[in-house]
């Protein structure tokens, strides 16, 4: 009989044990078509109620947490890869041009996650993962706060999200020392922003890298000191909605053609 595997702190990843947020978890998952990645299985709380869809597939980089789900469900094998998400051609191992992700996220990586999310963005309907709190907080916030940051824009470029709930800190083994919450990503009808969305990801981030500062001070450097003309140049970036980046992105790439 497969026996209980332990966490592994140095995978940032924290065991959910509580079978009700784990159903929880999982019924915020739209029922599509799709097919449905799971990140960070581990010890298969929510992969039990997953394990039976057709066009499941589970990624973790612990053997252990893969060999312990390999054994629990034999028939299922082909489902369950030792491989990091990270690093995956979704392209190639997913044969469905859709699908959506689900994930009691290893925190210690959740923010690449959802870089490598908006890189797949137009093959990623939905995204239903547990983050720790400030952070799932700062992806759902909304322009005004100190938390509105570099992915608040991205993602909310892209998707609709939505704060769920929050999660205490004695359902996981171990008990992390902050608390956690889940979030649900829907994609959005965008599927291209009215300007070089290359260039708007440089004016984001660097926005948001000199957030003390004015956009002027932070962005003069992306039009090679060339004047901008943009009546967002003097607010912060935390001021700023997505439409209002792009058209300040507009203005970046006028100045830089001028």
């Amino acid at each position: 009989m497969s026996q209980p595997i332990k966490a592994k702190k140095h995978l940032g990843q924290h065991f959910l044990h509580d079978l009700n947020i784990a159903q929880k978890i999982v019924k915020s998952l739209p029922e599509t078509e799709d097919a449905v990645i799971e990140i960070g299985p581990g010890t298969g709380v929510l992969t039990q109620y997953l394990i039976e869809k057709e066009n499941f597939k589970a990624f973790d980089i612990d053997r252990e947490s893969i060999d312990f789900l390999k054994e629990k469900y034999p028939q299922h094998a082909h489902k369950i890869s030792f491989q990091d998400f990270l690093e995956a051609d979704l392209n190639t191992i997913i044969a469905e041009k859709h699908y959506n992700i689900i994930g009691n996220f290893p925190y210690n990586i959740s923010t690449q996650i959802m870089f490598k999310v908006l890189d797949h963005r137009n093959n990623i309907n939905y995204v239903v993962g547990m983050f720790q709190r400030e952070v799932a907080q700062r992806i759902a916030e909304k322009p005004g706060s100190k938390t509105y940051g570099i992915l608040s824009v991205l993602l909310q470029a892209f998707y609709k999200i939505e704060y769920l709930f929050t999660v205490h800190e004695q359902v996981f083994t171990p008990p992390p020392k902050v608390k956690s919450a889940v979030i649900r990503l829907t994609r959005n009808a965008t599927q291209s922003l009215n300007c070089n969305e290359d260039l708007f990801f440089k004016v984001v981030k660097a926005s948001f890298n000199q957030r003390r500062k004015t956009v002027r001070n932070s962005v003069k450097s992306l039009s090679g000191n060339h004047n901008i003309d943009s009546v967002y140049l003097d607010k912060r970036a935390e001021q700023l909605s997505v439409n209002e980046f792009v058209e300040l992105t507009n203005a970046v790439e006028k100045a830089i053609k001028a």
